[in-house]
């Protein structure tokens, strides 16, 4: 039988970026499927930027290869077209007012909408009249989202632009890039630190950490391969016993100890043992999963 699977959107293999003697990007493998919203997390420094930069062709791999809808992105308009890339310190040229980048987006995107981009300027409130060099953070952060969302770009990328956004700012965001993406699917990477804002909008996870790949899993699967068990210590620790402990905390008597991998079963026998089983928010789990010893949510402050 012929395999007719659409060939994925990114494909990456043995890909290597080193600066002087720095190894930003070790020997990494991967492909993104079409049509999904994927997260590319990591802590600061981890890698991402330096990833995302390399598959947009902003940057040459020291090593390994990278095909963007099958073709090198580098100096490739035919790619780099279909590509839209919204960076956290978006750059727009001084003598541009908002309504100018607005306008020369077309030119640049092929499936533009004003339509919905001027929805998402009253969504935001941008004044579209004034010096982009003029506008508050969050205005100019904006901007970038407006961009990102209303090209329709088959690969759009947003590395963090949404940071300098309000927290209801950010649910506007995370609202209508679900909206339109139902209605015009294409292929996203969000790379954030927020996970827990954006872990229902995520189809698939990669988790990058000192610039090698942690993690790439199907967001829902790595959502239900963790629980955390709550109980008297002695019983908590009895059945936990010979099982990967990812996270474990306790007071007095009580234990709660976070462990991968349980079976329906498993479940069950728990729960006959009067211990109780809580989910595990993506966030926690991969912070426990990239955090050996004595680090916290912090260190995901900011991007790499």
């Amino acid at each position: 039988m012929t395999n007719t699977a659409p060939s994925p959107a990114v494909r990456v293999d043995g890909l290597t970026k080193r600066f002087g003697r720095f190894t930003a990007i070790d020997d990494v493998s991967f492909s993104i499927e079409r049509n999904k919203i994927h997260g590319l997390l990591g802590r600061n420094g981890a890698g991402k930027t330096t990833i995302m930069q390399m598959l947009t062709g902003q940057q040459f791999p020291t090593s390994g290869r990278v095909t963007v809808f099958g073709e090198n992105p580098l100096e490739n308009a035919s790619v780099l077209r279909q590509i839209c890339f919204i960076a956290e310190a978006q750059k727009y040229p001084d003598t541009f007012k908002v309504k100018h980048v607005l306008a020369s987006a077309p030119w640049f995107f092929e499936n533009w909408d004003a339509d919905f981009a001027a929805r998402l300027v009253e969504d935001f409130r941008v004044p579209v009249g004034r010096d982009i060099k003029k506008v508050s953070r969050g205005q100019l952060s904006a901007v970038g989202v407006i961009v990102g969302l209303a090209s329709r770009a088959p690969l759009t990328f947003f590395d963090e632009p949404y940071l300098g956004l309000d927290a209801v700012a950010r649910q506007i965001f995370y609202d209508r890039l679900l909206e339109d993406y139902s209605e015009h699917p294409r292929t996203v990477i969000l790379s954030t630190h927020l996970i827990d804002e954006v872990s229902n909008l995520l189809e698939h996870v990669l988790v990058i950490d000192e610039g090698r790949i942690l993690m790439n899993e199907d967001a829902e699967e790595l959502r239900e391969s963790a629980s955390t068990v709550v109980g008297r210590r002695a019983d908590v620790d009895a059945f936990v016993s010979g099982r990967e402990v990812l996270h474990r905390e306790g007071i007095g008597g009580l234990a709660s100890v976070t462990v991968s991998g349980l079976t329906d079963a498993e479940r069950q026998a728990a729960a006959e043992s009067g211990l109780e089983l809580a989910p595990v928010s993506l966030q926690q789990l991969i912070v426990r999963k990239t955090t050996a010893s004595g680090a916290t949510a912090e260190d995901w402050s900011a991007s790499a």
